[in-house]
């Protein structure tokens, strides 16, 4: 399949309003593998135009016909993974099979909304007046702005674009102009899907403007946004002028406590090795704080090494790489200081603890470390890369203050076979998602959300659907 990677503004594929071009560079080459539009508040003017103008003619379909949409999209996705997921390797660096299971993810999600759509239901509420009858109905927020990250380009798009369509909105998706292209073949599939114009569009170019935009456009009801926490305050800030909604996916730091009774320690340690390097450890709710009882330290400690050191840096294209490079240069030396430091202050590198030795690339070692404590930076900060700490505890109190000392709150992990112990220390994590003796917490049918400072909202889910209709209750007076 050949297609223009263009931006994609009410049914059209086209180039940006004043003619900006960004290189794409592929992170395991530092290679410029293409140009794509790059534009700013004028695209993102020309997308919200579309979206309004598409509005009225797509919440009125029924819940049936959205769903029918959808469902050609999925199967056009589902269609072409290998494909896709070759686009996604070269932009983003990702080894090629995580780039495929993300994409071969999309139509689980965009199917499970398209059902969910058919079964948004109001409710009659009964009156404490006897001439009067109280409804609840929903009907979809509008036009919806999605500013999505680079880590999970498909997914981070997917999960939000497909719920609110399956409410009744219209999108202006403005992806990050480091994976471009993986928003644009979403786009190709529903226009492949037959989907009206302006309903789904694609607009790249500086996020500053682009996001000034969708928040002073009145039109422009609703800002979706996975991406730092600095910048979800930023759009906090600006929501607040025109009262936008908001939903904002940010940073995390999410804590492992790991109890001797997990079962075979070799086993928990080489699966929590595993889930901290996929996609070279920049996934939002990616593991970074073990918190291992001192009991289980060595045993962990020792598996964990072995593991890191199996690991293979290298391009992702390459079927026996399992951690490609970082996104960009300024992510490499984020990481890098952020391990200078921890070990300038007492940590040791037990082994990785720096760059790979690869010619080329922004490629990071697989590292495993000790004797970090909290206070320092890879404890406090979110590392978001292939960096594994490891930080004893003797008493599950102990591990709870730890965990929760964070400023983020989006998700924990629990390893025990105690069910007593896995219900308690559940319960008193400060995180919107909880994974005991699992290390995956995204899933279609599940709400994906953080507290405190990882964000407000929760995308997937019948609770994701939610996200994108507002209630309205009806009061008919002098029934008889």
């Amino acid at each position: 399949m050949t297609m223009p990677f263009l931006q994609y503004i009410n049914g059209e594929w086209v180039g940006a309003a004043r003619g900006g071009l960004w290189d794409l560079v592929n992170p395991a080459t530092e290679e410029t593998i293409g140009q794509v539009p790059f534009g700013g508040a004028e695209d993102a003017r020309a997308g919200v135009d579309a979206a309004s103008s598409a509005l009225s003619g797509w919440s009125h379909l029924t819940a049936y016909d959205r769903a029918a949409h959808l469902e050609r999209a999925a199967a056009h996705i589902a269609a072409n993974l290998d494909e896709f997921a070759a686009i996604t390797t070269e932009e983003c660096g990702k080894p090629l099979v995580q780039a495929r299971a993300e994409w071969a993810g999309a139509p689980n999600q965009i199917l499970f909304a398209a059902e969910e759509g058919k079964r948004i239901s109001g409710r009659w509420i009964p009156s404490r007046v006897k001439n009067r009858r109280i409804d609840v109905t929903y009907r979809p927020v509008g036009v919806v702005g999605i500013i999505t990250a680079w880590n999970f380009p498909v997914y981070n798009v997917v999960r939000a674009l497909c719920s609110a369509l399956a409410a009744g909105c219209t999108v202006v998706v403005k992806p990050s102009e480091y994976t471009p292209r993986s928003a644009m073949l979403v786009a190709r599939a529903f226009a492949e899907a037959g989907t009206p114009a302006g309903v789904v569009n694609v607009v790249i170019g500086e996020a500053q403007p682009i996001g000034e935009s969708f928040l002073a456009d009145p039109r422009c009801r609703k800002v979706s946004f996975t991406g730092s926490t600095r910048v979800g305050k930023l759009l906090m800030d600006g929501a607040s002028r025109t009262v936008t909604k908001l939903a904002l996916e940010m940073g995390g730091n999410a804590p492992v406590i790991v109890f001797p009774d997990a079962g075979d320690m070799e086993v928990v340690a080489k699966n929590g090795v595993v889930s901290k390097v996929r996609n070279a450890g920049q996934v939002c709710v990616s593991p970074q704080r073990f918190y291992v009882q001192r009991q289980a330290v060595a045993a962990f400690t020792d598996t964990a090494v072995a593991v890191a050191k199996l690991q293979v840096v290298g391009n992702g294209t390459d079927p026996n790489t399992t951690i490609g490079p970082l996104i960009n240069a300024s992510q490499l030396a984020r990481v890098e200081k952020i391990v200078d430091e921890t070990v300038a202050r007492g940590a040791r590198v037990l082994v990785g603890g720096g760059r790979a030795s690869n010619e080329r690339g922004y490629f990071y070692s697989p590292t495993v470390l000790t004797d970090v404590a909290p206070g320092m930076p890879l404890h406090e900060e979110e590392v978001f890369g292939p960096v594994l700490p490891v930080i004893p505890f003797d008493t599950a109190e102990d591990a709870i203050a730890m965990a929760n000392s964070s400023e983020y709150g989006l998700a924990a992990y629990v390893h025990t076979a105690d069910l007593r112990t896995a219900m308690r220390v559940s319960e008193e994590l400060e995180y919107g998602m909880v994974a005991i003796n699992d290390w995956y917490v995204a899933t279609p049918e599940a709400p994906f959300g953080g507290m405190k400072q990882s964000g407000v909202g929760r995308e997937s889910g019948q609770e994701g659907v939610y996200e994108y209709l507002e209630p309205k209750t009806r009061l008919f007076g002098g029934m008889g």
